[in-house]
């Protein structure tokens, strides 16, 4: 057993607190005693972030916000961040991401996410209808740096659909810090009820003269365009930006303001990475070697998806390469990068299956 060294010299014995938690480690060998306690309660748990669904609110018919109290360790966010949340389904975790909706402050103890359901997808319809007050979810650090700025001059928010969940954060944050000085806020949706805070955002601009909103129902207005910029938002040039939303629109604005010499203004949040659309792209055959599945895979569609279809368990996280929870080793054959078009491969290469496609026959360590 180690000593520790006083600040004045000489060697003293490990503290009571120490020498009982040797003791414990040694009685509860191969578990340690946090795995005991994360099965008391598993917010106890230091070793891996767990949160507990403390409140259901429904947003609109597709959308829904969870209040999660996080357990031991838990790091508060900043405003726009997003974290990776797991939930159990059929017995098996499930990781995605969702931005952080509530105020950052880190003194109520508590956060949201805002979750909409996708026709056909397997976990954000999971969470969004079926999770009930007391469900434990997996929980990681925040990450992300669509943030505010430290000091907020005139700002200028483009969203559309679930895209307005991070600024929903940042509005919040600013309303609490008294920094809701100068923002202009254009919000795309199908119809006005399917606008996810809609009610909220509305009472904003009633109360706050310096919050302007514009909403854009495309089932009546059609879809937005940047053109109208000028004529909703004359000074936009001289405006922080803040946009995220559908990869169409962000691809709009990411053009307008390079072309306007203005990028440098421009933060950008994608719930997708942005797809290298290669005319020649050839799929091929994917085989899981640990699981002995073949599936096909078309051109341009992540190996993540593919395996998903094939009853294969991925590991996933972000679903856009950032987080690093999806990789896999390549056995044989080559992959395309779905970002910028870049064919690779070498056997034992690590690759990212949500931003990797098969380029020809190719083989996975899964």
């Amino acid at each position: 057993m180690a000593f520790l060294t006083s600040p004045g010299g000489g060697n003293r014995r490990p503290g009571l607190g120490h020498r009982l938690r040797s003791a414990a480690i040694s009685l509860t060998t191969p578990l340690l005693p946090d795995d005991y306690l994360g099965l008391i309660n598993p917010l106890w748990s230091t070793r891996e972030g767990r949160g507990r669904v403390v409140e259901v609110r429904r947003e609109t018919a597709q959308a829904t916000t969870l209040v999660i109290r996080p357990g031991s360790g838990w790091t508060p966010h900043q405003a726009g961040q997003w974290v990776r949340v797991g939930v159990q389904i059929d017995g098996t975790w499930q990781s995605r991401t969702y931005s952080v909706t509530s105020v950052a402050d880190g003194r109520t103890g508590r956060f949201s996410i805002t979750v909409k359901g996708i026709d056909g997808g397997r976990v954000s319809p999971y969470l969004a209808h079926s999770t009930k007050v007391g469900t434990v979810l997996r929980v990681d650090p925040p990450q992300g740096e669509f943030v505010l700025a430290p000091v907020m001059g005139r700002a200028l928010f483009l969203t559309g659909g679930s895209g307005i969940t991070p600024v929903m954060g940042m509005l919040r944050t600013m309303v609490a810090d008294g920094r809701l000085l100068d923002a202009v806020h254009v919000h795309s949706a199908l119809h006005r009820d399917d606008v996810i805070f809609g009610d909220e955002l509305r009472r904003l601009a009633h109360r706050f003269d310096s919050y302007r909103l514009h909403e854009q129902h495309t089932d009546r207005h059609g879809l937005f365009t940047l053109d109208r910029l000028d004529q909703i938002c004359p000074d936009w040039r001289e405006r922080e930006v803040w946009a995220c939303g559908p990869p169409a629109l962000l691809d709009a604005i990411e053009k307008h303001w390079a072309d306007a010499g203005r990028y440098e203004r421009l933060h950008v949040e994608r719930f997708q990475p942005p797809v290298f659309a290669a005319p020649d792209a050839e799929g091929g055959t994917v085989s899981f070697a640990v699981t002995g599945r073949d599936a096909e895979a078309p051109a341009g569609r992540p190996i993540l998806e593919v395996g998903e279809a094939a009853g294969v368990a991925m590991p996933s996280g972000c679903r856009m390469g950032i987080c690093f929870s999806c990789v896999a080793p390549l056995r044989s054959g080559q992959v395309r990068d779905l970002r910028t078009g870049e064919i690779h491969g070498d056997e034992g290469e690590i690759i990212q299956t949500c931003v990797s496609a098969a380029a020809g026959p190719c083989s996975i360590d899964l």
